[in-house]
């Protein structure tokens, strides 16, 4: 009998100092069976780095051909596709054919071997942007993880806090690759 996926609730209020972005986000979040709670709180993370009324989870682990996150127009085009963890070069070379911008958020001990591996092979790339989180990041974030939760994140400066009211954890990402300004 296959397993079910957990079904988790986030009440999100995001202050993005350097976007402007500013907004209240009621969000439910299955959690497949394979997946850690550090990854779920990363595809949160990723959420509130980019949160957008058009934002929004697709079926991540369960489908190969949708991304953790996106942002799709009023057309169904897909404006931005957001993947976390160490994806596939040829699943993100895949995803630039798609979409108008590619991200990935990276994250754990092995992303920078990942990073390594596929850097040179991406670096054509001119919609993707890479984010790497800090090894430290990820397994505090999950401290944070209830059935229930409501979460603060806080963007200024690159930096990203995020409290329940009880427990803050700060975070940097590292851009590892940015998309050209047009």
């Amino acid at each position: 009998m296959a397993l079910k996926a957990t079904i988790y609730k986030a009440e999100l209020q995001i202050a993005d100092m350097d976007r402007g972005h500013y907004g209240d986000y009621n969000l439910t979040i299955a959690r497949h069976p394979s997946e850690t709670d550090e990854r779920m709180m990363v595809r949160l993370l990723a959420f509130a780095l980019f949160a957008d009324p058009a934002l929004a989870f697709g079926k991540g682990l369960c489908v190969d051909d949708e991304p953790d996150l996106w942002q799709r127009d009023l057309t169904g085009a897909i404006e931005r596709w957001i993947d976390v963890g160490q994806p596939d070069e040829k699943w993100i070379r895949k995803a630039c054919g798609r979409a108008g911008e590619v991200v990935v958020v990276s994250y754990g001990r092995a992303a920078d071997i990942w990073w390594n591996g596929v850097r040179d092979r991406l670096g054509r790339q001119d919609k993707l942007s890479v984010l790497n989180l800090p090894p430290e990041a990820a397994p505090q974030l999950a401290q944070l993880t209830e059935r229930g939760m409501r979460l603060q994140f806080t963007i200024q400066d690159g930096h990203v806090w995020v409290t329940n009211g009880r427990d803050t954890v700060q975070v940097e990402p590292q851009p590892l690759m940015a998309r050209p300004v047009r």
